[in-house]
């Protein structure tokens, strides 16, 4: 299991999937079965579950050997080719793993059951627990711990954005006025906006850090990362007012639009981390180059504000150019690094766009990386929800009708019928029934297009596909939502999630889903299971709430309370459109 833009997948594929040697033997051995876990999420989640609880971590590529009726009795991730320092290659597993099927079936059934009867109790309720706001308190007094004080973000390399965690805090300062909540996000979000984790060139970020300076990034970019930070530039400018944050927050989105939109409408997945075979290569530079594309005015300007230097500041082999690379970021944001320059900020950003504009169309002749051209459902309402929010917050339509834009194309290619959506769209098709992240994220976007434009429709599709989550996602017992939907094809488990990883769970933003719309039409049932859901998790959230960031982010919106407007007028009184 691996998917498109996947560094490690690919390295796996070239050293032993693409091996004669190793291919014969999987082929003399295995039934071989490759999925792209981003068309196929429902079976990602069951198997890495399993991978987690075999080796205790997880990750892709994802190796997983099953008996042939699905049972799973084996898991890891990478393996190199070829056993080496104390690490088995992949062609001695593959040895091992057939003699232990030939000569010790025994063992093996009885790591299949035990493996089937955890799986079998992983959707079990254990006793529900009280979640008021102490747990928010608690939650903050996690990430305090955590923070990164010097360089921003939690934890040590390497370090995701993880955005959820700073939307969190975001409501956390606005109903406490905690100001070290708000600290944490504003110097967080600085620091990754100068570092090599985001394209100064063509804007967007990359993948994660691998660094604690958020230096060297894991140099793909996938179109979800791009999404949630718009969403939380854009609620930091809100709260601050800092026009960085307003930049940055355009930025990616003229990123989406210029190089991940379709011609239909929708949003591409991702780009790659590689191009030639060399991971970064796109991205890095040499001082030599700079010198050759500016002229030497500009390319002295240009050296010292992305700090480039003849020794290089990445030496991985595979930039092509070992000691030489440069990963372009900045020492300090753009209105301090003016008064270093003393010229005024206006000044300092015309020269600044002129030699970005010149270097980012010489990087265009360079050999582009792999663009995932799938179109996902649930990244897509993601997509609609951000681009909804950053055009309500900053004016601009262009935002609100390519979100617009993007509704009309999951309309037309990603329904199967008016209340069931389908998950992915490629080379003009889409089979796969979608899951509840699909529902959940495109309800969150419709919600917001609904905020930005008052259109009726928005709001009734809201409705409708919520309305389908709770007739076929519900888990009746247990309260909260399955992630696959009753009429899903029949896997080993229905998982149901809370946890965030990249992208907040699917019962995260569902339970922001039904509060809003609770509070839009009144309607109880939303708020009952609303409860339901809450109570469902309250004892995993309890435990680790900062693995729940976006839950969090509803509780705070569910314990700060709402104020109904009306406001009356006819549909031709200008005021009162002004006002709405």
């Amino acid at each position: 299991i691996g998917y498109s833009t996947c560094h490690w997948c690919h390295v796996m594929e070239r050293e032993s999937f693409e091996n004669t040697e190793t291919a014969r033997l999987m082929n003399e051995v295995f039934v071989s079965i490759k999925v792209d876990r981003e068309e196929r999420p429902d079976i990602d989640n069951i198997y890495m579950l399993v991978c987690q609880l075999i080796t205790g971590s997880g990750g892709w590529p994802l190796s997983i050997v099953m008996t042939p009726d699905k049972k799973p009795f084996f898991a890891g991730t990478y393996f190199p080719p070829d056993s080496r320092y104390g690490r088995i290659g992949f062609k001695d597993l593959i040895i091992n793993i057939d003699l232990a099927w030939k000569n010790k079936r025994n063992e093996i059934n009885e790591s299949v059951e035990q493996i089937s009867d955890y799986l079998r109790q992983i959707n079990s309720t254990g006793s529900t627990t009280s979640l008021g706001t102490e747990i928010l308190d608690s939650a903050f007094d996690q990430y305090e711990r955590r923070y990164d004080s010097i360089h921003g973000g939690f934890g040590r390399a390497p370090k995701f954005p993880s955005p959820h965690n700073l939307m969190f805090l975001l409501r956390f300062w606005k109903r406490t006025g905690n100001s070290k909540a708000l600290e944490m996000v504003t110097h967080t979000l600085t620091e990754m906006s100068k570092g090599g984790m985001y394209d100064h060139i063509g804007f967007g970020f990359h993948r994660y850090s691998t660094d604690d300076k958020w230096l060297v990034p894991h140099f793909e970019k996938m179109l979800y990362d791009q999404a949630l930070l718009a969403i939380t530039y854009t609620e930091a400018y809100q709260v601050t007012r800092e026009k960085e944050f307003k930049r940055i927050a355009e930025e990616i989105i003229e990123y989406v639009l210029r190089d991940m939109t379709s011609p239909l409408g929708g949003f591409y997945s991702a780009e790659d981390a590689d191009s030639e075979g060399m991971e970064g290569k796109f991205y890095v530079w040499s001082k030599s180059e700079f010198y050759e594309i500016l002229d030497e005015d500009d390319a002295g300007f240009a050296v010292r504000i992305f700090n480039v230097n003849e020794s290089g500041n990445y030496n991985d082999e595979a930039a092509g150019q070992q000691g030489r690379a440069n990963i372009l970021h900045l020492s300090e944001n753009r209105s301090a690094t003016a008064k270093t320059f003393e010229v005024t900020e206006g000044e300092f950003n015309t020269r600044y766009e002129r030699i970005r504009s010149r270097i980012f169309n010489h990087r265009s002749k360079r050999i582009h990386p792999h663009k995932d051209d799938k179109i996902l459902c649930d990244w897509n309402g993601l997509m609609i929800a951000a681009l909804s929010i950053a055009g309500r917050a900053f004016s601009n339509s262009k935002f609100i009708l390519a979100a617009e834009k993007a509704v009309g194309f999951i309309n037309q290619y990603l329904q199967d019928d008016a209340t069931k959506l389908l998950h992915h769209f490629r080379d003009g098709s889409s089979a796969v029934a979608a899951n509840l992240d699909d529902y959940a994220f495109l309800i969150w976007g419709l919600l917001e297009l609904y905020r930005s434009t008052f259109k009726k429709a928005y709001l009734a599709d809201s409705i409708n596909l919520t309305d389908s989550v709770l007739k076929y996602f519900t888990d009746e017992k247990n309260g909260g939502f399955y992630f696959s939907p009753e009429f899903g094809e029949q896997m080993l488990i229905r998982t149901k999630e809370i946890y965030d990883g990249a992208i907040p769970s699917g019962n995260s933003v569902m339970l922001n889903n039904l509060i809003r719309l609770y509070r839009i039409t009144s309607n109880s049932e939303y708020d009952i299971f609303a409860k339901q859901l809450i109570d469902s998790f309250s004892s995993s959230i309890s435990k680790a709430p900062t693995s729940s960031a976006f839950l969090l982010s509803s509780l705070e919106y569910l314990y700060s309370g709402s104020a109904e407007i009306i406001i009356a007028g006819t549909s031709f009184d200008e005021n009162a459109a002004k006002i709405a």
